[in-house]
């Protein structure tokens, strides 16, 4: 039994000969080793283009700020996971990658879907607020939060969306996803009552995609940084263990409230 489409048996990422590897048309030691750095070629990897300056400048600046966060459930999973089977590194980073979900790191694809598509309808209609409007008015609709806003601790602004979005106006790379975001900002209040800051997996599509990074990529970018965080935990947990202290403290903290034997 076939399943899904098999009429397309190609792939132009990689293939190699005994003599050579080539990866998206170049000579992997002639053309990329040594010549190349690795936003760059994470970038070409994905797009199978040549950043410009400005792409690989924002790549840079989005990993670099997403990365990092601290004990995030994601860390946690990896850092208790390596604490119970060190010999299993990549299992441990496996564990924090499949934890980035909708509401841990991966919020950034679906705030990036969700402004393309007030993109494309804006697309029809002049009036960036007005859309800008009904798409958070479909969101409260649902009861669904708005992704890419709030923040539980940088009520007054995220400060590394902040710092994108001075970057963007500096270098001149605002466009249609910057615009709409800063337009869903002004909706918020209307809509809710309140308003809400932009949060860092707001501000990242919003300018990657403005730079030209591809949609159906987008949670890619958070992987990759993410992954760098994880394994400079490990290799703290490899030294400073603190996986069982977790494990432990969470034990601690939740309580039985189950039905008692005898």
């Amino acid at each position: 039994m076939r399943i899904g489409k098999t009429d397309k048996p190609f792939s132009a990422i990689s293939t190699s000969t005994h003599a050579n590897i080539t990866v998206r048309g170049k000579d992997l030691c002639s053309e990329v080793i040594g010549k190349t750095d690795f936003t760059s070629y994470f970038w070409f990897l994905v797009t199978g283009q040549e950043p410009n300056e400005d792409q690989v400048f924002f790549a840079n600046a989005v990993l670099a700020a997403i990365a990092e966060h601290g004990l995030v459930p994601s860390v946690v999973a990896a850092r208790m996971t390596y604490a119970a089977a060190p010999e299993a590194f990549q299992g441990a980073v496996a564990a924090g990658l499949l934890g980035c979900g909708t509401v841990v790191l991966g919020s950034a694809e679906t705030a990036g879907r969700f402004i393309a598509d007030l993109c494309a309808k804006h697309a029809e209609n002049s009036d960036i607020d007005a859309v800008a409007l009904e798409g958070v008015r479909a969101l409260r609709a649902t009861k669904t939060p708005v992704p890419g806003f709030g923040h539980p601790l940088h009520a007054e602004g995220d400060p590394r969306a902040n710092l994108l979005f001075e970057l963007a106006e500096e270098r001149g790379i605002v466009g249609p996803h910057i615009r709409m975001v800063r337009a869903v900002q002004r909706a918020i209040p209307e809509v809710i009552g309140r308003s809400l800051p932009i949060n860092v997996n707001g501000a990242i599509p919003a300018v990657m995609l403005d730079v030209g990074f591809p949609l159906a990529a987008l949670k890619g970018i958070s992987l990759l940084a993410r992954t760098a965080s994880l394994i400079g935990h490990l290799q703290e947990e490899s030294e400073r263990g603190i996986g069982f202290i977790l494990s432990g403290a969470a034990a601690e903290a939740i309580k039985y409230d189950g039905n008692e034997v005898g």
